[in-house]
């Protein structure tokens, strides 16, 4: 059942608890959206220059990947990492030919995936964590909260494409 409060979740810090919250109740409402879809939802393109759920789902996977590379580790994705993540980030064509034939359980198990590797690091890390500022490399600063506010968003943000999908899927 999802839960409608933002609480700090235990073994967390107060306000990394917090987050933690907000980013499992996110997840928690995507795989509510997800949880009865077949293979052919999941690859289903509504035109020519759309993604499909199943890509989507793997672009929200990687947004999350990326961006624990960059605020756990302070570095930009490896070369072996692109190549596993990148088209997924990207979406578009590739993703269109690459992101078919997968299973729901496929999606699934690779957000639970990357998302115990998020909540192992963010165990152990303190509030202070989140202001630590950084700049890209334009000059333009962030702090880690701002990253995983950037995670919960893009979700979020694709979560409503994902019903849109789902609105045509019921058209079709």
């Amino acid at each position: 059942m999802i839960n409608y409060r933002i609480k700090a979740k235990e073994n967390f810090t107060e306000k990394v608890g917090e987050l933690v919250c907000m980013l499992e109740h996110s997840r928690e409402v995507t795989l509510s959206e997800i949880s009865n879809l077949s293979q052919s939802d999941l690859d289903y393109l509504p035109n020519d220059s759309s993604n499909s759920i199943g890509s989507l789902l793997s672009h929200i996977a990687s947004i999350e990947f990326v961006h624990q590379v960059i605020s756990f580790e302070k570095r930009d994705l490896t070369k072996d990492e692109y190549l596993k993540w990148g088209t997924a980030l990207e979406l578009g064509g590739k993703a269109r030919e690459v992101f078919r034939n997968n299973s729901i359980d496929y999606y699934i198990e690779e957000l639970s995936q990357v998302r115990e590797n998020t909540l192992t690091f963010l165990k152990s890390l303190d509030d202070k964590w989140l202001f630590e500022e950084n700049k890209w490399d334009n000059g333009i600063s962030y702090n880690n909260y701002y990253l995983w506010f950037h995670v919960m968003e893009d979700e979020i943000n694709h979560r409503g494409q994902i019903r849109t999908i789902k609105r045509l899927l019921e058209n079709r």
